[in-house]
């Protein structure tokens, strides 16, 4: 004798065999291979700090796997969106210390990208890398979006370590580098803005603590000299990854007028910054143009959109900037602390 079926039992899509829509749609953005890879959201207005923290376990995967993961079509509360996500995949934010420019603290470990001239880019480069000790993790938010350019350009540092000469790298994993600052005299940050006190004593400390020389000059500057390894080794594979800031530091990073002048008008100790080889041996500025060369042959651009989020592994991907009009506004979060010491062998070790 058949039954009568009960058919509040039959869920949604029961009767159609079809099954709830995944949240989110992975797909590549550039060249199989290349990051970022895009997380998009694929049902509206999905929190991307509730997706992240529901799905840690899958964000690490996909990290380690890719280097760089672009969020997109998310929902980002205005006043609590990023800080909740940066709190989801990130150990915790950590302040902006030993600064090389200037940034606004905009809220509790959210602060704005690089205060630089929208008409000029920043280089590529992977973030605090002149320090022994930098963030492993970087957050970017779009916030508002820029009339044209304005792009977070990214680039893998091993294929950036692969397409360097081999003879120029091999030197530099050698020799390492030099990082030379001077803070002060108006030309470069002051010691006060760079180290976040007005205390001497802090910020000896802070360099001792950090293998920073340091020496006060005249007129109430500061230089600094720190010997770091070029290289560095990723974890669980025998790889190395292009891992330093050479170029942003060496003079031939600026403009050719601004180099002569400057040159002119002070004694090389004393430019705001410059680099040498960890030795002290002077850097051919044939070096530097090789290493722009191999950025620029593995550099990955796209148009930020309003409420993007990019997450960016900082030991394997490198990121900068490109020239903008009208308003642009991208935070930066950073996290899980690493070092030189945990990531360096080889040659390298010697540097540290």
């Amino acid at each position: 004798m058949s039954s009568t079926p009960d058919f509040r039992s039959f869920g949604p899509g029961a009767m159609t065999g079809t099954q709830p829509a995944e949240p989110v749609r992975v797909h590549p953005l550039a060249d199989a291979g290349a990051p970022p890879l895009v997380i998009e959201a694929a049902v509206p207005r999905l929190p991307a700090g509730q997706w992240a923290a529901d799905n840690r376990a899958r964000v690490d995967s996909l990290l380690a796997e890719h280097g760089a993961l672009l969020f997109r079509g998310f929902a980002v509360d205005p006043d609590t969106g990023f800080q909740s996500f940066a709190a989801a995949v990130g150990s915790g934010s950590l302040e902006y210390t030993q600064r090389s420019t200037r940034r606004t603290l905009e809220k509790k470990g959210i602060y704005t990208s690089t205060e630089y001239p929208a008409t000029h880019s920043i280089a590529l480069h992977s973030e605090n890398a002149f320090q022994y000790a930098w963030p492993q993790r970087i957050m970017f938010h779009s916030v508002t979006v820029a009339e044209t350019g304005g792009a977070t350009p990214i680039a893998d540092n091993a294929a950036v370590f692969d397409a360097i000469d081999p003879a120029v790298r091999e030197e530099f994993v050698r020799r390492g580098i030099t990082y030379a600052r001077n803070f002060g005299a108006g030309l470069e940050l002051t010691w006060q803005e760079a180290f976040q006190t007005e205390d001497r004593a802090e910020v000896e400390a802070y360099c001792a603590d950090h293998r920073l020389a340091c020496e006060w000059k005249d007129g109430d500057r500061l230089m600094t000299r720190e010997v770091l390894p070029a290289t560095l080794h990723l974890r669980g594979a025998d790889r190395r990854v292009w891992f330093n800031q050479v170029h942003l530091f060496h003079v031939s990073n600026l403009e050719p007028a601004i180099r002569a002048a400057l040159l002119e008008a002070l004694p090389e100790e004393d430019l705001p910054r410059h680099a040498y080889f960890g030795d002290g041996g002077v850097i051919p500025d044939a070096y530097l143009d090789d290493i722009r060369a191999a950025y620029a042959a593995h550099t990955v651009r796209f148009p930020w959109r309003r409420n993007d989020i990019m997450l960016v592994d900082n030991l394997r991907v490198c990121h900068g900037r490109e020239p903008f009009t009208g308003d642009r506004k991208v935070l930066v979060s950073m996290s899980d602390p690493a070092d030189h010491g945990a990531f360096a062998a080889g040659p390298d070790a010697a540097h540290q």
